[in-house]
């Protein structure tokens, strides 16, 4: 058991451990890095059981949280620019040695997190149907969907609260500890949701709204303990509650940050979309396949996505410790290390594309579909990688708006296009055939945009500034 606790210890090491700002730039990206992997994989395991549950408990509820999923992702995206600006702020200033503006930074983020997901949670309160319908929900999910969104809704300041708390640890450097809350939250989710869907021991049966309030009670557990680390500042960043009165000038900062990412966030929610109306064109067997096949790509994507945010976190501190070439090295050895493994992962994915679309469905015409999906794509993983690995140095650098225009370059102007195009001239080939050639521009385009070294000259400078310049009156410097 001893020896078990070792090897965990010696894999995932906290930042007191690691230096982001010197000596070797491999390592503190790693470690910062698998820790990722894993929270997303955590993710990935609570999205599988609440599947896997309501689709044990009638086809209609499985259904419904089908359409409410695009809805949740929307709300979390609308206000996702607040924890990616809150984390490149406290990397920047955990980089510059500037603890207490850190401090104000992460205080600030939770504030206004608050206030944001509060107002988004309550407006998708009331226009839950509306959206639904929009989407085209039947006359039988509906009323679940509608259901399920409703709690969710809600209870969205305590699930948005707890990916504040995951970034502002993260721009610290300690990806860690959310990892285990996380990993706490995961578990209580999964225990939870059989009781109150199916209404076991002294819970009543709610359906697919147990689901939803699953869901909420964990992640609003996790946000508890999230903000009890926080407060009391024993591991990464520290808030404090004189720091937390809104402060409209640092709103602003925010937004100015942030706004971008939201509006990446949001793109690529609204393009799955849309290229999910593209696909809905054809038979139904085309459509199960899109969905088998872009869930394979998310599970292998989960590196690429953990060491984007791990470059977004080294960027940010090597800016705020005034070191731009040990950023632009973290960024080049991400690259070549992603593309590496990505396209190595493609290869096998390749050919073992027949078994992979095997395991999800025993319909033949869907397996060779899927197939054709993924050897399409496969071999242009690699590229994912490169263009991952650079939008997370650009958000690190605080260029969170160049990201997000290669994300919509990427997305909304060749990938859409393309897709609506080559369905057209030959069939679902064609929507195959725009992730191939979007991955590799979309590298292209990222690595082009970062050699231009526009990043180095952001207008993102308040890693430097002097205290007073925090807040309308000033940072306090006691405690």
């Amino acid at each position: 058991m001893s020896g078990l606790r070792s090897r965990i210890q010696a894999l995932f090491k906290g930042p007191e451990e690691f230096d982001l700002t010197s000596g070797d730039i491999g390592k503190p990206l790693f470690f910062l890095s698998m820790p990722i992997v894993v929270t997303n994989l955590f993710q990935t395991a609570y999205n599988l059981a609440d599947t896997f549950w309501l689709g044990q408990y009638n086809t209609d509820a499985l259904a419904a949280i089908s359409f409410a999923f695009p809805m949740v992702f929307l709300l979390i995206s609308l206000g996702m620019g607040v924890s990616v600006a809150g984390s490149v702020l406290v990397a920047q200033y955990t980089g510059a040695n500037a603890e207490r503006e850190a401090e104000y930074a992460a205080s600030q983020t939770v504030t206004f997190a608050a206030l944001i997901s509060f107002v988004l949670g309550t407006t998708g309160y009331f226009f839950v149907e509306t959206f639904l319908d929009v989407m085209g929900a039947s006359e039988d999910v509906l009323p679940l969907a509608s259901s399920y969104m409703e709690v969710i809704s809600l209870g969205l300041v305590f699930m948005f609260g707890f990916f504040v708390f995951v970034a502002l640890m993260r721009g610290y450097g300690d990806t860690v500890t959310p990892m285990l809350v996380m990993f706490g939250s995961v578990v209580l989710n999964i225990i939870l949701d059989p009781f109150v869907i199916f209404g076991w021991g002294p819970f009543p049966e709610l359906g697919i709204q147990g689901a939803a309030v699953a869901t909420v009670f964990s992640r609003a557990l996790a946000l508890v303990v999230g903000l009890g680390i926080m407060f009391r500042g024993t591991r990464g960043v520290q808030i404090h509650l004189r720091d937390m009165v809104p402060d409209l000038g640092y709103l602003r900062r925010l937004v100015r940050i942030g706004l971008p990412a939201s509006i990446e966030g949001t793109g690529r929610a609204l393009s799955m979309n849309l290229l999910l109306f593209i696909v809905a064109l054809f038979a139904d067997e085309v459509v199960a396949a899109y969905g088998i096949g872009t869930r394979v790509f998310s599970v292998v994507f989960l590196p690429a996505i953990a060491v984007a945010r791990g470059v977004e976190t080294m960027t940010g501190q090597n800016i705020g410790a005034d070191k731009p070439d040990r950023a632009a090295a973290a960024a080049g050895l991400a690259a070549k290390v992603l593309f590496g493994v990505l396209t190595a992962a493609g290869v096998v994915v390749w050919f073992a594309a027949a078994p992979i679309a095997d395991v999800f469905t025993t319909d033949p015409e869907v397996v060779d579909i899927t197939t054709e999906f993924l050897r399409y794509v496969a071999l242009t993983f690699g590229f994912i990688g490169i263009m991952r690995a650079y939008t997370g140095s650009f958000r690190g650098a605080g260029k969170t708006l160049t990201a997000a225009a290669i994300s919509v370059l990427m997305l909304g102007i060749i990938r859409f296009p393309i897709a609506w195009v080559g369905a057209d001239m030959v069939g679902e080939s064609g929507i195959w055939v725009s992730f191939a050639i979007s991955n590799v521009l979309g590298a292209v385009i990222a690595y082009g945009w970062y050699r231009r070294g526009t990043w180095r000259d952001g207008d993102l400078t308040e890693a430097n500034v002097d205290t007073d310049d925090i807040g309308t009156e000033g940072v306090p410097t006691d405690d």
